[in-house]
């Protein structure tokens, strides 16, 4: 049976080819992106207005060229992984030392990214993968970065649990005391039975991620665990930083 042309994964197929189609800085017509894809030069066009309307391609008069989504993507790809390759030493040590699940996000709208999570049995009981979003309010690791970010971003989380804290008022000042000091608590918000303490990873003023580390609410220590986490979090930094 024949592709459709109009379906999703086609028109994913004809972007790609054609962003796959340009160098860095290269500036290439019509008729040369339509022949060097080998694509029709009617679909090439359509495709190239809707990518220009999404900032994946810039049009200059006749000829296109990368647009501003295309590297702030890369960008943020490129920190990803040097964030996550710098902290994932630190993740397997933190582990280690409480026995508790670990993890790494950055902050993406009102969710946070998983970007890492190492742990043993337990992990299986949470809904946290690495690539996977959750609701940053209902998070510690969520809650530490709108803190320092833009905490009325997320100020409406979705009821996850009946301990879920949905009022905005009481979200403020959690959000205040997290600020003030510096570590953030989640005690059955996310799942009943499971409690964590998250901190931010600092960069000049702003977070670029955060650890947190996870554990069963009957056994959990938050006090206990804070120490751990605080080191970890300073041990990352340092290493970004250089030092």
């Amino acid at each position: 049976m024949p592709c459709d042309e109009n379906s999703p994964v086609a028109v994913l197929d004809r972007a790609s080819i054609l962003l796959e189609a340009f160098d860095e800085d290269e500036r290439l017509t019509l008729s040369d992106l339509s022949r060097r894809t080998g694509l029709p030069a009617s679909s090439t066009h359509r495709m190239l207005g809707q990518l220009v309307r999404l900032t994946w391609l810039q049009r200059e008069g006749h000829t296109y060229r990368l647009g501003r989504k295309i590297f702030e993507l890369g960008s943020l790809a490129l920190h990803h992984d040097r964030l996550h390759s710098v902290a994932q030493p630190v993740l397997y040590q933190l582990h280690a030392t409480t026995g508790l699940v670990v993890h790494l996000a950055v902050p993406v709208g009102a969710d946070v990214l998983y970007l890492d999570k190492v742990g043993g049995s337990f992990a299986v009981r949470l809904p946290t993968r690495a690539g996977g979003r959750l609701p940053a309010a209902s998070t510690a690791i969520g809650k530490t970065l709108m803190a320092e970010l833009d905490p009325t971003a997320a100020l409406t989380p979705p009821r996850s649990t009946p301990n879920t804290i949905v009022d905005p008022v009481r979200l403020r000042r959690e959000y205040a005391d997290i600020r003030n000091r510096g570590i953030a608590h989640d005690r059955n918000e996310t799942v009943l039975g499971v409690s964590c303490v998250g901190a931010a990873i600092i960069k000049g003023r702003s977070p670029i991620g955060a650890i947190s580390v996870t554990g069963p609410t009957g056994t959990f220590d938050p006090m206990a665990a804070s120490v751990p986490v605080r080191l970890a979090v300073a041990t990352i930094r340092n290493r970004l930083s250089g030092n």
